[in-house]
């Protein structure tokens, strides 16, 4: 615990050499939302009571990732490897070879380190192993060396893999169930932070999501946002934008980046002049680039239907707030109708306003 404390240490008291104490929560304020870390910690053990084949592994990212509840829990099916993403990989490979279900929650930024292993000892093996992607997108003041914006485009070129991404935490739940459930790997990406404050799913419990199918949000008309993760939330917000100014968008939740929804990007591009992709990542090899690839690989007739992407600059990004460091890349739903806007030959926004 101290190891973990002091490993990000807040700005403190230099004299005394301790950090500032947190300030008292406010009483009147309303309940925050659950972090996604949390959701996926709490998830995590409900899986492992439901199927003891089910494992937590980490590399010393045990509170990070949240698998510290599970480590509580059900400490028998909970697993540190210490920093060591190569061997976290090899060990969730092996156990999936004696019939176990790992669970490997590492950071996105930091699976890289494992690529080898991703790629022949996990998928080229077709094993049963979920990728537990936290940090996926911009992720505040840990800075460059933390954003999670490169693995949408280094994992989805590799056989034998299903890349998933959900709009919020009650999505998180799905898809982390649907990933267990299914046969073969499964990386799912998710932000750090709190979630968007939908209900979680209730007694019911989480119910298994088809491999490869979105989902329409809102119908509109001319222009159709198609967003991946946190990509939905903007998209949502930018169609908000554009309808004050007279533009109806159609959003649609991806789910998947691989395989892409071909029926879902067909029929948008069928009946919308302009198709938008919104994603947390690199565009160079990314899930706008997947849904072109998916639409000229299945014979998508564009038609008069342009294609403009939206996500991460092609540069390394700064620390800072993520609400800061959005509005820095241009990655909010003011940017994204800005860019629409433009692209339908339509002031939207400040330009509409003559500022």
């Amino acid at each position: 615990e101290g190891m973990e404390t002091w490993h990000a240490a807040k700005p403190g008291s230099i004299v005394h050499g301790a950090p500032a104490p947190k300030a008292a929560p406010d009483p009147d304020a309303p309940p925050k939302p659950p972090t996604y870390t949390q959701v996926f910690g709490e998830r995590m053990i409900e899986e492992v009571r439901a199927d003891r084949r089910v494992v937590g592994i980490t590399a010393a990212m045990n509170t990070g990732t949240g698998l510290n509840l599970l480590q509580v829990a059900e400490p028998e099916h909970y697993f540190d490897v210490g920093i060591a993403e190569q061997q976290a990989l090899l060990f969730a490979s092996g156990l999936a070879l004696e019939g176990l279900k790992p669970v490997a929650a590492i950071y996105s930024t930091f699976l890289q380190r494992a690529y080898d292993q991703i790629v022949h000892d996990v998928c080229l093996q077709e094993l049963d192993v979920v990728l537990a992607m936290d940090r996926a997108g911009l992720v505040g003041d840990d800075g460059p060396t933390h954003h999670g914006v490169f693995d949408i485009a280094y994992l989805r070129h590799l056989p034998n893999i299903v890349l998933a991404a959900p709009r919020d935490e009650s999505q998180l739940v799905h898809l982390l169930h649907t990933g267990i459930q299914h046969p073969g790997t499964f990386a799912l990406r998710y932000p750090r932070g709190e979630g968007t404050g939908v209900p979680l799913p209730g007694a019911e419990g989480p119910r298994e999501l088809p491999i490869g199918k979105g989902e329409v949000l809102r119908q509109g008309d001319r222009v159709a946002i198609l967003g991946y993760g946190s990509g939905v939330g903007v998209g949502l917000e930018a169609a908000a934008v554009l309808s004050e100014a007279g533009i109806e968008a159609t959003v649609a939740d991806a789910r998947y980046a691989k395989p892409i929804d071909v029926e879902l990007v067909r029929d948008l591009a069928q009946h919308h002049e302009l198709l938008v992709t919104v994603e947390e990542g690199v565009l160079q090899g990314g899930f706008g680039s997947a849904v072109w690839e998916a639409g000229d690989e299945h014979g998508v007739d564009w038609g008069s239907c342009r294609i403009l992407r939206v996500g991460m600059p092609d540069r390394y990004v700064t620390h800072g707030a993520p609400k800061l460091l959005h509005a820095e890349v241009g990655f909010t739903g003011a940017d994204v109708a800005a860019r629409i806007g433009v692209a339908l030959g339509v002031p939207v926004g400040a330009s509409a306003a003559g500022d």
